[in-house]
Order: structure tokens, then sequence, then C-alpha cells
């Protein structure tokens, strides 16, 4: 076997918009359950650190319905700060994502 030879297949750059739903899906059924999970805790005096993690959840939810939106709309993948292509291993890792790395630490 020769050392230029890849171990595995290529994977496609982009993914389908039917993949980037299911993504999509499972992160907001994901954060969903989450939610639920500190809804359903007893008050303890631990709680502003829930309150921190609710609100922390509920933005998450909100950056997932607006990334369904832009595969409605065809602009998801695509920067928002460069309007350059999102790279395919950070969209796997964060489907919601609106910035490459560059331009999220720009902005944050």
């Amino acid at each position: 076997m020769s050392l230029d030879t890849p171990r595995t297949e290529p994977r496609p750059e982009r993914v389908t918009a039917h993949e980037v739903r299911q993504r999509l899906e499972h992160a907001r059924n994901t954060r969903l359950t989450q939610l639920q999970a500190l809804t359903a805790t007893e008050p303890t005096a631990d709680d502003h650190l829930m309150s921190e993690q609710k609100a922390a959840m509920e933005r998450v939810l909100k950056e997932i319905d607006a990334a369904f939106a832009r595969v409605e709309d065809g602009t998801y993948g695509t920067c928002l700060g460069c309007a350059k292509p999102v790279p395919a291993e950070r969209l796997e890792i964060l489907p919601y994502t609106r910035y490459c790395v560059a331009c999220q630490r720009r902005a944050g």
C-alpha cells in the first residue's frame, strides 16, 4: 500500500439540504431536552447558574432557528462576516454557526 493512498474515502465538501436539516433537528432536539431537564430541576442555591444555562440554551435554539431560515433562503454555509464558505468540518460540529472561525473570533 502506498503512503500516498488515502485510508478513507474522501468526504463530499458540501452536504445536502436534507442532511443539514437533519443535523439542525438533532441539535434542536438535544437543546430542547437539556432545557426541559433544567426546567424540571428543583430550585436550589444555584438558581442563578441554572438561569444562565437556560438563557444559553434559548440563545442556541434561536441560532438553530436562524440556521433553518438560512437553509431555506440559500445562504446556509456562507459566513455572514466575510461571505466565504464556512468549512464543512465547522458546520459538522456547529451546524447552526453563522461565521467561519476567523470571523467568529472577530465578532466574539
